[in-house]
């Protein structure tokens, strides 16, 4: 296949939903839609560094994002400047939607920590997510959100547990 043959790069536009408002938007060049899943690929979108203490994100940083129609959380394969794998930050969602070119994902406060080696798992932000209110307002969402974050701990303390999802 010669390169003037080759299909141009389609570029989406992220929009994460919190709370009802956009809290980042970011261009990604969209990997894959196979009709499930959604993948794209995008540099660092925040402002300056973001230190968890577990993790740094940082200019140069290249995420590769996985998002389902289905399932309520997206995967986020982090490497460094160099290509070398940070880990995997995953966020519960609401299923996410595609129209055109823009990817929305409502962000439900809960998160997930996998470190490149495995054996950094954590859970991230439970207390944001009992401020929400969301199991008051919308208790199926909540119990919907809670079973994602345990399905990705799970599968997170497994060997290739999330890469099997991506692959």
């Amino acid at each position: 296949m010669s390169a003037t043959s080759a299909e141009p790069v389609r570029s989406v536009e992220v929009v994460l939903v919190k709370a009802g408002r956009t809290k980042i938007r970011y261009t990604a060049e969209l990997l894959s839609d196979d009709g499930a899943r959604i993948a794209v690929r995008a540099p660092w979108a925040g402002t300056g560094v973001r230190d968890f203490g577990f993790v740094r994100f940082e200019a140069g940083d290249v995420f590769t994002e996985h998002y389902w129609r289905e399932r309520w959380y997206a995967i986020k394969e982090v490497r460094d400047a160099t290509g070398a794998l940070k880990g995997w930050y995953c966020d519960v969602t609401r299923p996410a939607t595609l129209s055109g070119a823009r990817l929305v994902v409502e962000d439900l406060d809960l998160d997930l920590w996998r470190s490149a080696d495995g054996t950094d798992v954590r859970r991230l932000d439970e207390d944001e997510f009992e401020e929400s209110g969301l199991a008051r307002r919308d208790p199926a969402a909540a119990a919907a959100a809670m079973a994602a974050l345990d399905e990705l701990e799970a599968l997170a303390r497994l060997e290739g547990g999330l890469e099997s999802l991506l692959a």
